[in-house]
């Protein structure tokens, strides 16, 4: 993927009941090594999330300013 669309949010699930708000789409690396990093921010409380307009340059720092969220509480890292 080009440097321009590096960030991508492959899923996004809210809440306590890990509502999806943008479906899993699993990586399709066709050319190089890419790197995957699933991360989980506790939310401070039950909030109306609205999924991000765009899958492509998912920008994590600006969903976490825009919802409040805390530090992240768990996260996993992979290259495929």
């Amino acid at each position: 993927m080009a440097p321009s669309k590096r960030a991508l949010a492959s899923k996004v699930a809210v809440n306590e009941a890990r509502q999806e708000i943008v479906g899993y789409e699993s990586p399709r690396p066709s050319l190089g090594i890419h790197r995957l990093v699933f991360v989980m921010f506790r939310q401070l409380g039950r909030e109306t999330v609205y999924a991000p307009g765009w899958r492509l340059q998912f920008n994590t720092k600006d969903f976490v300013e825009l919802y409040n969220l805390e530090l992240p509480v768990a996260a996993a890292f992979f290259n495929c």
